[in-house]
């Protein structure tokens, strides 16, 4: 295979692996852990991964003091809050409506570019946060199957958060790859919630295969697989095109609820979820012109 299909691969490889989280997210609650112990050893675990993979291909460095700060920031504030929201939130809603409602961000990201540089906004950029609007009113509004208006503004938090952590990370990105800044996020985002779940009493280790298979699954095939098949993909293809592909995610999590966890899907929630992919389509692509 040539590397522009071996790219394509990775990137679908990516977007399935972050289309199971949910589903592992639901089986997990089931399971009976708490969200601090899900997140935390989900980051802990990916994290040692992650390093001894980067170790193994001698790209491991240490960035600089100023670097690590904002890693820290953004795994202990940015990411973490974006994750604590979204498995709250598969608390209220079906894990296919979660993920439709979560791809909102690139519209709060272009919200939120347009109030910092309001030269960048475009006819195109507002059609696009259009759809991705109309897409989540038509699919929370006209179909409430799976929804729940506090799990509907949960999920939005979390693509609120999301958004803010991709404005300053792309900041960072100017100094240091991504590959080296996830590896210092990821332990950043761990700490917060081991330190949260001590303090709060709610961290207990998994007991039993069921809650440890999701656990690990939650590490590995939702988290340490996707990321780095993300990178390996970008490295072939280019980020523009990664990040176009890689709306199959939403897709993902909402046929593997329907087939994993029996969740509802209408002609609706399709229609809506399409019109969210939509936009976010359009706004990779005006990104790039």
């Amino acid at each position: 295979m040539n590397d522009e299909t071996v790219g394509i691969a990775l990137v679908v490889a990516s977007a399935v692996g972050f289309g199971t989280l949910g589903i592992f997210g639901v089986i997990a609650a089931d399971a009976g852990l708490t969200i601090p112990t899900v997140l935390a050893l989900r980051f802990g675990l990916a994290s040692v991964v992650v390093w001894a993979v980067l170790w193994h291909r001698g790209t491991f460095r240490l960035p600089s003091g100023r670097i690590l700060a904002i890693a820290f920031a953004l795994g202990a504030g940015g990411y973490a809050t974006q994750s604590a929201l979204y498995f709250f939130g598969l608390e209220f809603m079906s894990a296919g409506m979660v993920a439709i409602v979560l791809y909102t961000y690139p519209a709060f990201v272009v919200c939120l570019t347009a109030l910092l540089h309001p030269e960048r906004v475009t006819p195109t950029l507002v059609g696009a946060l259009g759809l991705s609007i109309g897409g989540v009113a038509l699919v929370t509004g006209v179909d409430p199957v799976g929804v729940d208006p506090r799990g509907v503004l949960v999920v939005l938090g979390a693509a609120f958060a999301y958004s803010l952590y991709i404005i300053v990370s792309q900041r960072a990105l100017t100094t240091v790859d991504a590959e080296t800044l996830t590896a210092f996020v990821l332990p950043a985002a761990a700490t917060s919630f081991f330190v949260f779940g001590i303090g709060t009493g709610r961290f207990a280790m998994p007991v039993g295969a069921t809650a440890w298979g999701s656990v690990l699954a939650i590490a590995t095939l939702a988290t340490v697989v996707p990321v780095l098949t993300f990178f390996a993909g970008i490295a072939k293809i280019g980020a523009s095109r990664a990040s176009i592909i890689s709306t199959a995610e939403p897709g993902v999590t909402v046929a593997l609820g329907a087939l994993v966890l029996g969740e509802s899907v209408s002609v609706v929630t399709l229609v809506g979820g399409t019109l969210v992919v939509a936009g976010v389509i359009l706004i990779q692509r005006e990104g790039t012109a």
